[in-house]
Protein backbone atom coordinates (compact mmCIF):
# COMPACT_ATOMS: atom_id res chain seq x y z
CA UNK A 1 0.00 0.00 0.00
CA UNK A 2 1.23 3.48 -0.86
CA UNK A 3 2.62 5.39 2.12
CA UNK A 4 1.34 8.68 0.69
CA UNK A 5 -2.22 9.92 0.87
CA UNK A 6 -4.16 11.06 -2.19
CA UNK A 7 -6.06 14.29 -1.48
CA UNK A 8 -9.41 14.51 -3.25
CA UNK A 9 -10.78 18.07 -3.22
CA UNK A 10 -14.47 18.43 -4.01
CA UNK A 11 -14.79 21.70 -5.87
CA UNK A 12 -18.35 21.71 -7.15
CA UNK A 13 -21.28 23.76 -5.97
CA UNK A 14 -22.35 27.33 -6.53
CA UNK A 15 -22.13 28.47 -2.91
CA UNK A 16 -25.43 30.36 -2.95
CA UNK A 17 -25.38 30.76 0.84
CA UNK A 18 -22.84 33.54 0.24
CA UNK A 19 -24.78 35.25 -2.55
CA UNK A 20 -24.25 37.72 -4.19
CA UNK A 21 -20.46 37.42 -3.86
CA UNK A 22 -20.61 33.69 -4.66
CA UNK A 23 -22.35 32.52 -7.82
CA UNK A 24 -21.76 30.62 -11.03
CA UNK A 25 -18.14 30.19 -12.07
CA UNK A 26 -17.08 32.57 -9.28
CA UNK A 27 -18.27 30.29 -6.51
CA UNK A 28 -17.52 30.62 -2.80
CA UNK A 29 -14.45 28.37 -2.88
CA UNK A 30 -12.67 30.71 -5.31
CA UNK A 31 -13.22 33.89 -3.29
CA UNK A 32 -10.90 35.50 -0.75
CA UNK A 33 -13.59 35.41 1.93
CA UNK A 34 -11.07 35.37 4.79
CA UNK A 35 -7.63 36.85 4.12
CA UNK A 36 -6.01 37.29 0.73
CA UNK A 37 -6.03 33.68 -0.46
CA UNK A 38 -9.13 31.95 -1.79
CA UNK A 39 -10.62 29.08 0.17
CA UNK A 40 -9.62 26.71 -2.64
CA UNK A 41 -6.01 27.90 -2.55
CA UNK A 42 -5.94 27.41 1.22
CA UNK A 43 -7.27 23.86 0.79
CA UNK A 44 -4.55 23.11 -1.74
CA UNK A 45 -1.91 24.48 0.62
CA UNK A 46 -2.84 22.25 3.54
CA UNK A 47 -3.01 19.13 1.34
CA UNK A 48 0.39 19.65 -0.28
CA UNK A 49 3.79 18.45 0.84
CA UNK A 50 5.31 15.45 2.56
CA UNK A 51 2.93 12.52 2.86
CA UNK A 52 0.56 13.73 0.15
CA UNK A 53 0.50 12.91 -3.54
CA UNK A 54 -0.62 15.42 -6.18
CA UNK A 55 -4.20 16.56 -5.42
CA UNK A 56 -7.15 15.22 -7.39
CA UNK A 57 -9.74 17.93 -8.00
CA UNK A 58 -13.35 16.99 -8.76
CA UNK A 59 -15.20 19.94 -10.29
CA UNK A 60 -17.75 20.96 -12.88
CA UNK A 61 -16.86 22.23 -16.34
CA UNK A 62 -17.72 25.81 -15.36
CA UNK A 63 -15.01 25.75 -12.68
CA UNK A 64 -12.11 24.23 -14.62
CA UNK A 65 -10.65 27.58 -15.68
CA UNK A 66 -10.74 28.94 -12.13
CA UNK A 67 -9.17 25.75 -10.74
CA UNK A 68 -6.31 26.02 -13.20
CA UNK A 69 -5.82 29.74 -12.54
CA UNK A 70 -5.76 29.42 -8.77
CA UNK A 71 -3.64 26.26 -8.66
CA UNK A 72 -0.77 28.39 -10.04
CA UNK A 73 0.95 25.63 -11.95
CA UNK A 74 0.81 23.02 -9.17
CA UNK A 75 0.99 19.38 -10.10
CA UNK A 76 -2.58 18.10 -9.90
CA UNK A 77 -5.21 16.03 -11.70
CA UNK A 78 -8.79 16.96 -12.54
CA UNK A 79 -11.96 14.94 -12.87
CA UNK A 80 -14.65 17.01 -14.56
CA UNK A 81 -18.24 16.18 -13.63
CA UNK A 82 -20.67 16.53 -16.55
CA UNK A 83 -23.56 17.19 -14.13
CA UNK A 84 -24.10 17.90 -10.45
CA UNK A 85 -24.98 14.68 -8.61
CA UNK A 86 -24.08 15.43 -4.97
CA UNK A 87 -21.13 14.14 -2.97
CA UNK A 88 -21.64 10.38 -3.30
CA UNK A 89 -21.32 10.45 -7.08
CA UNK A 90 -18.40 12.90 -6.98
CA UNK A 91 -16.54 10.63 -4.56
CA UNK A 92 -17.44 7.60 -6.67
CA UNK A 93 -15.64 9.20 -9.62
CA UNK A 94 -12.47 9.48 -7.52
CA UNK A 95 -12.82 5.91 -6.26
CA UNK A 96 -13.39 4.54 -9.76
CA UNK A 97 -10.21 6.32 -10.88
CA UNK A 98 -8.03 4.92 -8.07
CA UNK A 99 -6.23 1.66 -7.30
CA UNK A 100 -7.66 -0.35 -4.41
CA UNK A 101 -4.86 0.29 -1.91
CA UNK A 102 -4.66 4.08 -2.33
CA UNK A 103 -5.79 6.08 0.71
CA UNK A 104 -8.15 8.84 -0.40
CA UNK A 105 -8.53 11.96 1.76
CA UNK A 106 -11.77 13.61 0.65
CA UNK A 107 -12.43 17.19 1.66
CA UNK A 108 -14.53 20.16 0.57
CA UNK A 109 -12.73 23.06 -1.08
CA UNK A 110 -14.57 25.83 0.76
CA UNK A 111 -13.81 25.30 4.45
CA UNK A 112 -11.46 27.17 6.78
CA UNK A 113 -9.00 25.22 8.96
CA UNK A 114 -6.95 27.59 11.09
CA UNK A 115 -4.75 24.96 12.78
CA UNK A 116 -3.16 23.15 9.84
CA UNK A 117 -0.72 21.29 12.10
CA UNK A 118 -3.64 19.77 14.02
CA UNK A 119 -5.29 18.84 10.72
CA UNK A 120 -2.21 17.06 9.42
CA UNK A 121 -1.53 15.33 12.73
CA UNK A 122 -5.08 14.00 12.84
CA UNK A 123 -4.85 12.74 9.25
CA UNK A 124 -1.69 10.82 10.15
CA UNK A 125 -3.40 9.31 13.22
CA UNK A 126 -6.43 8.27 11.19
CA UNK A 127 -4.42 6.64 8.40
CA UNK A 128 -3.95 3.42 10.36
CA UNK A 129 -7.70 3.12 10.83
CA UNK A 130 -8.23 3.61 7.10
CA UNK A 131 -5.60 0.98 6.29
CA UNK A 132 -7.49 -1.34 8.62
CA UNK A 133 -10.57 -0.85 6.41
CA UNK A 134 -12.45 1.64 8.54
CA UNK A 135 -14.28 4.39 6.66
CA UNK A 136 -13.03 7.36 8.65
CA UNK A 137 -14.87 10.62 9.11
CA UNK A 138 -13.50 13.59 11.05
CA UNK A 139 -15.62 15.13 13.78
CA UNK A 140 -15.24 18.71 14.92
CA UNK A 141 -15.33 19.29 18.68
CA UNK A 142 -18.45 21.48 19.11
CA UNK A 143 -18.15 24.74 21.03
CA UNK A 144 -21.86 25.64 20.94
CA UNK A 145 -25.22 23.91 20.39
CA UNK A 146 -25.42 24.70 16.67
CA UNK A 147 -28.49 23.53 14.74
CA UNK A 148 -26.86 24.04 11.36
CA UNK A 149 -24.65 20.93 11.47
CA UNK A 150 -25.19 17.20 11.55
CA UNK A 151 -23.70 15.43 14.58
CA UNK A 152 -21.76 12.18 15.01
CA UNK A 153 -22.02 10.14 18.21
CA UNK A 154 -18.81 8.37 19.28
CA UNK A 155 -19.14 4.74 20.29
CA UNK A 156 -16.48 2.21 21.29
CA UNK A 157 -12.87 3.54 21.33
CA UNK A 158 -10.54 2.23 18.65
CA UNK A 159 -7.12 1.99 20.27
CA UNK A 160 -6.76 5.70 20.97
CA UNK A 161 -6.98 6.72 17.31
CA UNK A 162 -10.71 7.34 17.23
CA UNK A 163 -14.10 5.76 17.91
CA UNK A 164 -16.55 3.55 16.13
CA UNK A 165 -19.51 5.66 15.06
CA UNK A 166 -22.56 4.91 17.20
CA UNK A 167 -24.94 6.96 15.08
CA UNK A 168 -25.31 9.96 12.82
CA UNK A 169 -27.73 12.71 13.84
CA UNK A 170 -29.40 14.96 11.28
CA UNK A 171 -29.38 18.72 11.92
CA UNK A 172 -31.14 18.82 15.29
CA UNK A 173 -33.55 21.23 16.97
CA UNK A 174 -31.89 23.47 19.56
CA UNK A 175 -33.01 21.45 22.59
CA UNK A 176 -31.46 18.29 21.14
CA UNK A 177 -28.23 20.10 20.27
CA UNK A 178 -28.00 21.44 23.84
CA UNK A 179 -28.61 17.96 25.27
CA UNK A 180 -25.88 16.42 23.09
CA UNK A 181 -23.42 19.09 24.17
CA UNK A 182 -24.20 18.40 27.84
CA UNK A 183 -23.89 14.65 27.37
CA UNK A 184 -20.57 14.85 25.49
CA UNK A 185 -19.23 12.36 22.97
CA UNK A 186 -20.74 14.16 19.99
CA UNK A 187 -18.92 15.91 17.12
CA UNK A 188 -20.02 18.08 14.24
CA UNK A 189 -19.94 16.32 10.89
CA UNK A 190 -17.35 18.21 8.83
CA UNK A 191 -17.69 16.21 5.61
CA UNK A 192 -14.00 15.20 5.58
CA UNK A 193 -13.23 11.53 5.01
CA UNK A 194 -10.28 9.14 4.78
CA UNK A 195 -10.54 5.59 3.42
CA UNK A 196 -8.91 2.97 1.26
CA UNK A 197 -10.29 3.24 -2.28
CA UNK A 198 -11.01 -0.48 -2.53
CA UNK A 199 -12.89 -0.44 0.77
CA UNK A 200 -15.12 2.43 -0.36
CA UNK A 201 -15.65 0.71 -3.69
CA UNK A 202 -16.96 -2.37 -1.86
CA UNK A 203 -19.13 -0.22 0.40
CA UNK A 204 -20.65 1.63 -2.55
CA UNK A 205 -21.37 -1.60 -4.41
CA UNK A 206 -23.17 -2.80 -1.29
CA UNK A 207 -25.05 0.35 -0.28
CA UNK A 208 -25.44 2.46 -3.45
CA UNK A 209 -24.56 0.30 -6.48
CA UNK A 210 -26.42 2.53 -8.95
CA UNK A 211 -24.25 5.50 -7.99
CA UNK A 212 -20.99 3.58 -8.21
CA UNK A 213 -21.82 1.82 -11.48
CA UNK A 214 -22.79 5.14 -13.09
CA UNK A 215 -19.49 6.72 -12.00
CA UNK A 216 -17.52 3.66 -13.07
CA UNK A 217 -19.03 3.79 -16.56
CA UNK A 218 -18.48 7.56 -16.73
CA UNK A 219 -14.78 7.05 -15.98
CA UNK A 220 -14.44 4.09 -18.38
CA UNK A 221 -15.87 6.22 -21.21
CA UNK A 222 -14.21 9.49 -20.25
CA UNK A 223 -12.36 11.86 -22.53
CA UNK A 224 -8.76 12.56 -21.48
CA UNK A 225 -7.35 16.05 -21.97
CA UNK A 226 -3.87 16.29 -20.47
CA UNK A 227 -4.27 16.21 -16.70
CA UNK A 228 -8.08 16.33 -16.94
CA UNK A 229 -10.49 13.42 -17.18
CA UNK A 230 -13.89 14.50 -18.51
CA UNK A 231 -16.39 11.93 -17.22
CA UNK A 232 -18.90 10.72 -19.81
CA UNK A 233 -22.22 12.47 -19.34
CA UNK A 234 -24.71 9.79 -20.42
CA UNK A 235 -23.85 7.21 -17.74
CA UNK A 236 -23.04 9.76 -15.03
CA UNK A 237 -26.40 11.49 -15.33
CA UNK A 238 -28.05 8.18 -14.40
CA UNK A 239 -26.52 8.37 -10.91
CA UNK A 240 -28.97 9.17 -8.11
CA UNK A 241 -28.17 12.47 -6.37
CA UNK A 242 -27.34 11.54 -2.77
CA UNK A 243 -24.86 12.70 -0.16
CA UNK A 244 -22.06 10.32 0.83
CA UNK A 245 -23.44 10.33 4.39
CA UNK A 246 -26.84 9.09 3.27
CA UNK A 247 -25.57 6.76 0.55
CA UNK A 248 -22.79 5.02 2.52
CA UNK A 249 -21.64 6.35 5.88
CA UNK A 250 -24.98 6.03 7.72
CA UNK A 251 -25.45 2.47 6.41
CA UNK A 252 -22.02 0.86 6.75
CA UNK A 253 -21.12 -1.16 9.86
CA UNK A 254 -17.45 -0.16 9.96
CA UNK A 255 -17.34 3.63 10.19
CA UNK A 256 -14.97 5.47 12.53
CA UNK A 257 -14.91 9.06 13.75
CA UNK A 258 -11.73 10.87 14.74
CA UNK A 259 -12.59 14.01 16.77
CA UNK A 260 -10.37 17.04 16.24
CA UNK A 261 -10.14 20.70 17.24
CA UNK A 262 -8.49 22.53 14.35
CA UNK A 263 -10.13 25.94 14.04
CA UNK A 264 -12.68 24.65 11.54
CA UNK A 265 -15.51 26.57 9.89
CA UNK A 266 -17.57 25.71 6.83
CA UNK A 267 -18.23 29.43 6.26
CA UNK A 268 -21.78 28.42 5.55
CA UNK A 269 -23.34 31.86 6.00
CA UNK A 270 -22.53 35.55 6.13
CA UNK A 271 -22.92 35.26 9.91
CA UNK A 272 -20.12 32.64 9.93
CA UNK A 273 -17.97 34.95 7.79
CA UNK A 274 -18.53 37.77 10.27
CA UNK A 275 -17.43 35.52 13.13
CA UNK A 276 -14.02 34.98 11.48
CA UNK A 277 -13.51 38.40 9.92
CA UNK A 278 -11.33 40.94 11.68
CA UNK A 279 -13.68 43.26 13.54
CA UNK A 280 -13.14 46.63 15.24
CA UNK A 281 -13.96 47.44 18.85
CA UNK A 282 -17.66 47.73 17.98
CA UNK A 283 -17.69 44.33 16.28
CA UNK A 284 -17.95 45.79 12.79
CA UNK A 285 -15.99 43.94 10.11
CA UNK A 286 -15.10 45.74 6.90
CA UNK A 287 -11.94 45.78 4.81
CA UNK A 288 -13.24 48.67 2.70
CA UNK A 289 -14.30 52.30 3.38
CA UNK A 290 -16.78 52.18 6.28
CA UNK A 291 -18.25 54.92 8.45
CA UNK A 292 -20.19 53.39 11.35
CA UNK A 293 -22.18 55.57 13.78
CA UNK A 294 -23.85 53.87 16.74
CA UNK A 295 -23.63 50.58 14.83
CA UNK A 296 -22.42 47.25 16.15
CA UNK A 297 -21.57 43.72 15.02
CA UNK A 298 -22.08 44.41 11.33
CA UNK A 299 -20.39 42.91 8.26
CA UNK A 300 -19.71 45.03 5.20
CA UNK A 301 -18.27 43.66 1.98
CA UNK A 302 -18.48 46.35 -0.69
CA UNK A 303 -15.24 46.66 -2.70
CA UNK A 304 -14.68 50.18 -4.00
CA UNK A 305 -17.76 51.60 -2.25
CA UNK A 306 -18.06 54.02 0.64
CA UNK A 307 -20.58 52.57 3.08
CA UNK A 308 -22.13 54.45 6.00
CA UNK A 309 -24.06 52.74 8.78
CA UNK A 310 -26.20 54.65 11.29
CA UNK A 311 -27.93 52.87 14.15
CA UNK A 312 -27.42 49.38 12.69
CA UNK A 313 -26.85 46.19 14.69
CA UNK A 314 -26.08 42.67 13.44
CA UNK A 315 -26.57 43.59 9.79
CA UNK A 316 -24.70 42.42 6.71
CA UNK A 317 -24.23 44.65 3.65
CA UNK A 318 -22.84 42.78 0.65
CA UNK A 319 -22.32 44.54 -2.68
CA UNK A 320 -21.37 42.74 -5.86
CA UNK A 321 -21.82 44.55 -9.16
CA UNK A 322 -25.44 45.69 -9.44
CA UNK A 323 -26.59 43.38 -6.64
CA UNK A 324 -26.82 44.69 -3.09
CA UNK A 325 -27.78 42.42 -0.20
CA UNK A 326 -28.82 43.89 3.16
CA UNK A 327 -29.56 41.11 5.63
CA UNK A 328 -30.01 40.53 9.35
CA UNK A 329 -27.00 38.34 10.13
CA UNK A 330 -29.05 36.04 12.34
CA UNK A 331 -31.19 35.25 9.29
CA UNK A 332 -28.25 34.55 6.99
CA UNK A 333 -29.55 31.11 5.98
CA UNK A 334 -32.45 32.83 4.20
CA UNK A 335 -30.17 34.43 1.62
CA UNK A 336 -31.06 31.63 -0.81
CA UNK A 337 -34.46 33.26 -1.27
CA UNK A 338 -32.76 36.36 -2.68
CA UNK A 339 -30.32 34.30 -4.75
CA UNK A 340 -33.21 32.38 -6.31
CA UNK A 341 -35.25 35.52 -7.00
CA UNK A 342 -32.29 37.27 -8.67
CA UNK A 343 -31.02 34.27 -10.65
Amino acid sequence: MSATIQPVILCGGAGTRLWPASRGARAKQFLDIIGKESLFARTLDRATGAGFSAPLIVCGAEHVAMVREQSQGRDLRLIVEPAARNTAAAIALAVASSADDVLLLVMPSDHVIADVAAFRGTIAKAADLARDDWLVTFGIAPDRPDTGFGYIASGAPLGGAGFAVARFVEKPPLADAEAMLREGGYSWNAGIFLFRAGRMREAMLTHCPAIYRAAEAAVANALHDGDALHAASAPFEQAPSDSIDYAVMEKDARVAVVPVSMGWSDLGSWQAVHALAGADASGNACSDDLFAHDSHNCLVRAPGKRVSLVGMDNVGVIVDGDDILVIALNRSQEVRAAAKARA
